[in-house]
This record gives structure tokens, C-alpha cells and sequence, in this order.
């Protein structure tokens, strides 16, 4: 008869062995850790290409630092047009306009080198300066905005455009709502705000108040960009005062870009055009 504890040591080995066994097949391949870990850290980029850019850099005989530096450099890229998307979709830009599509042949008193040297930098706004853009109704105030805006984006700023009109209107409604601190304090985390047809707003206490206080507020911490139809001269006619014109008009000028345009709205030549054919 055989021993008892001969046959419990013999099982012992042999579910040993066993788990021996099923350790060994379930250890992965260093390809197929590789391929878990970046998936862990949401390295995706690398995920997607560090095979074919290993058989790249076996053909060319890469050193292991041009290997990384390759797979790096493409994450990189992959992130950075991702938060591209990510930040023209948030900031709600007019879609296409951009410098390279405006037509500065139609503003020929316009000399339009120092704005696109304004938005081929990022000081101005490290500083909280203010841009400003005047002129009549339809020369391309609203195109060039956007177009300073997607620059902006592109050097890795946050910008949000609004119509001035919308904007303050949902101002006066969280001021209503005793909401328009909170409000303006989310507002800051965008380095420009564009404020689109600022001459629209027409002088009412309620609604040019909260105006007045977005501008107060942004004063020398975050950047505006304003297009008006409008001088200063005659910005009596939205804000309910003269005092707070003033006020409002220090504020933006005291850092400020200013540019003009001079020119026939495109609408008004485009409508000329229409009625001689």
C-alpha cells in the first residue's frame, strides 16, 4: 500500500509543475509588453507605429536614441494637432478665415505687415495688451480677428470669439443670477477674447454695465481684440455715460494695438457689381 505522504509530496510536485507550466505561456513577448504598456500610458501615437519605425531603423541601422527621438517627435505631432482641433473647436472662430485667404488688394490704404507681425508672436499677450480694429461695416474687421485668433491657437494660446451683442446679453442674464463674477473669472482662462461688432451694443445701463465690467475685469491680466464700426469719438452711444466712456476707453487704449481700415464694404462692391452686369 503506498505511502500516504509519498503520494501527497508526489501531487504537490506535479500542481507545481502545472503552475510552472501556465506562468511560462502566459508571459508575454517583450513586443507584446511593449505594445500593453503604451497602451496603459495612452501613448497611442507609438502604439499605432513603433513597428514600422523599428523596421525602419533596423533598415538604416539606427542608433537606440533615433529609434525614441522618431517615436517621440511623432507623439508629439499627434498630440499637438490634437489640441489644435481641440482649441479651434472651443474658440468658435469664423471657419477658414485666415491672413492667407483675406484679399489686402481691397484695402490698398492698409498696410497689413505690422498686424501679421502682431499675431506672429506671442508677447503681446504675455503682457495682456489689447488689439484693436477699426473701421466701416463689411472692409474685413471680423476676417482679419479671426485670422489673429487662428494664429494665436496655432502659437498655443487660448482664444474665444464672441459677437459682442451675444456675449453681453448672456453677461446680463448671470448678473441677474448674481453668476457674473463667476462668469468672468471662467473667462480668464482664455489668454484673447475677440469681441465682435463691439459698436452694436446700444447704450442701455444693464447691458453696458456688464460690459463695462468684462472690460474692467480683463484690464491688464487678460487680452481683448475689439472690432467697431465706430471711433472713440463716438462710443457716447454705448455706454450710458460719458464718464464711463472714458473709463472703458482708457482701459483698452492704455495697452493697445490699434489698426484702421479704409475701404468700400466688400458687400456694397460686390452688389455694384451685380447691378452694372
Amino acid at each position: 500500500m503506498p505511502n500516504s505522504s509519498t503520494h501527497s509530496s508526489t501531487a504537490k510536485t506535479s500542481n507545481h509543475a502545472k503552475v510552472l507550466t501556465c506562468q511560462t505561456q502566459s508571459i508575454a513577448s517583450p513586443y507584446q509588453q511593449l505594445s500593453g504598456l503604451l497602451k496603459q500610458l495612452k501613448l497611442t501615437h507609438m502604439l499605432s507605429h513603433w513597428e514600422a519605425t523599428e523596421s525602419l531603423a533596423l533598415q538604416q541601422q539606427w542608433s537606440y536614441a533615433q529609434f525614441l527621438l522618431v517615436l517621440c517627435e511623432k507623439e508629439s505631432e499627434r498630440r499637438y494637432q490634437a489640441r489644435q482641433q481641440r482649441a479651434l473647436k472651443e474658440a468658435l472662430l469664423p471657419d477658414t478665415k485666415s491672413f492667407t485667404n483675406f484679399d489686402f488688394s481691397h484695402c490698398k490704404d492698409f498696410n497689413p505687415a505690422p498686424l501679421i507681425q502682431l499675431a506672429e508672436e506671442t508677447t503681446w499677450l504675455d503682457k495682456a495688451q489689447n488689439c484693436l480694429l477699426f473701421g466701416p461695416s463689411g472692409v474685413g474687421k471680423t476676417h482679419l480677428a479671426a485670422a489673429v485668433g487662428r494664429r494665436a491657437i496655432e502659437l498655443g494660446k487660448r482664444v474665444k470669439f464672441y459677437n459682442t451683442l451675444a456675449l453681453v446679453q448672456q453677461l446680463q442674464q448671470e448678473k441677474q443670477q448674481l453668476l457674473l463674477q463667476s462668469r468672468l473669472k471662467k473667462l480668464d482662462r482664455f489668454d484673447l477674447l475677440i469681441l465682435d461688432d463691439f459698436g452694436y451694443v446700444k447704450k442701455s445701463e444693464a447691458e453696458t454695465s456688464v460690459l463695462f465690467e468684462l472690460v474692467a475685469h480683463r484690464y491688464e491680466c487678460k487680452s481683448l481684440l475689439i472690432t467697431a464700426n465706430q471711433p472713440f469719438s463716438q462710443w457716447d452711444s454705448i455706454f450710458p455715460d460719458s464718464m464711463m466712456t472714458v473709463a472703458a476707453v482708457d482701459r483698452l487704449v492704455h495697452h493697445a494695438i490699434i489698426f484702421e481700415l479704409n475701404a468700400q464694404s466688400y458687400r456694397q462692391q460686390a452688389a455694384a457689381v451685380r447691378s452694372s452686369s
